[in-house]
């Protein structure tokens, strides 16, 4: 089994969007999200971490724990009750706690301990699991911001035709029924119109942050581990090229321009150093200006090299603070 990771990160990521919806709103009527102050696209965190929790279902097969190995299953599974998976992780450590007295602390512990050694999103991203019969909460060392784009974005509603209907016909039952229906329609009565949200393209500036003490069990944290670190990398950089539909365009990860910060530490001491390394020795902002400093503003922008030359790991190394070292997320897989 990996070791629970031991240094601090922080990581930054560009991705783009072609004539699609990278992140619809659905109090927007599924329109691009976007900020009003100045118009600059928006993808919520839940989007990016759904995107990964997808690529790790594929990745690993949604395997439990097997061998004393760490699981990769995904708690938050679309179209699921959370209480089936708490209920389980319950049964699996001493049985299900009576329903009027509730769970013990010791049982809600184990039953933690069960879900993070089981459930990867867990481990990443923490859950609260104090519904039904409570396995408590779990803060994830794993934290990912809004995702913002560089300039304004364009939203467009486009208009499309559906060359058939959904029709809910009363009395039908069977085929025939609605076969019946059809042929006593006139022909433009078996269209219907649609539309379509997009914006012709966008840049964004994806952003995250990792914490070894939230990983580290001896307080607490989720047992993260190098091993799930660099599965975080790999679904970063391909949650993209699984989760294809004519509503998303085309939108990609560009390894060129993925940042990943580590902390290591300057003591002589190795213990100090250790501890550097956990607690930091950077502020995340200003790790992440010496990225964002460095991207130019365009008016009209409709393809990534409208952007000409983008910063990569390589320029900023010499510009690091000291105890801070840089890499691209793919030279890390």
């Amino acid at each position: 089994m990996s070791n629970p990771i031991a240094n601090r990160y922080e990581f930054l990521f560009l991705f783009d969007c072609q004539n699609g919806n990278p992140n619809g709103d659905p109090d927007a009527g599924n329109a691009p999200r976007m900020d009003p102050q100045d118009m600059r696209g928006l993808v919520s965190d839940v989007a990016v971490k759904r995107r990964i929790r997808n690529y790790v279902q594929i990745r690993r097969g949604n395997a439990l724990s097997e061998d004393g190995k760490p699981g990769h299953a995904i708690f938050v599974e679309q179209a699921t009750n959370l209480n089936k998976p708490i209920s389980k992780a319950h049964e699996e450590t001493g049985g299900l706690p009576d329903g009027k007295k509730g769970a013990g602390k010791d049982k809600v512990e184990k039953a933690k301990q069960w879900i993070c050694r089981n459930f990867y999103d867990v481990r990443a991203f923490g859950a609260v699991m104090s519904t039904g019969a409570n396995a408590g909460q779990v803060r994830g060392p794993v934290q990912i911001a809004f995702s913002r784009s560089v300039d304004p974005i364009l939203p467009l509603d486009a208009s499309v035709t559906r060359m058939a209907v959904a029709e809910t016909i009363k009395g039908a039952q069977s085929s025939a029924d609605y076969q019946k229906w059809e042929d006593e329609q006139p022909e433009d009565k078996l269209r219907t119109m649609g539309r379509k949200a997009l914006i012709p393209y966008g840049l964004y500036v994806g952003k995250g942050f990792i914490s070894a003490n939230l990983a580290d069990p001896a307080h607490g944290g989720t047992e993260f581990s190098d091993d799930d670190l660099k599965l975080l990398w790999e679904s970063i950089l391909n949650m993209y090229e699984h989760d294809r539909s004519s509503s998303k365009g085309l939108m990609t990860v560009h390894p060129e321009h993925t940042f990943v910060f580590k902390h290591v530490g300057t003591d002589k001491d190795k213990a100090q150093r250790a501890q550097q390394a956990k607690l930091g020795c950077a502020p995340a902002h200003k790790l992440f200006d010496l990225v964002e400093s460095r991207i130019t503003h365009v008016k009209e922008p409709r393809s990534i090299k409208d952007y000409g030359k983008l910063p990569t790991p390589a320029d900023l190394k010499s510009l690091l603070p000291a105890g801070v070292e840089v890499y691209r997320m793919d030279e890390l897989v």
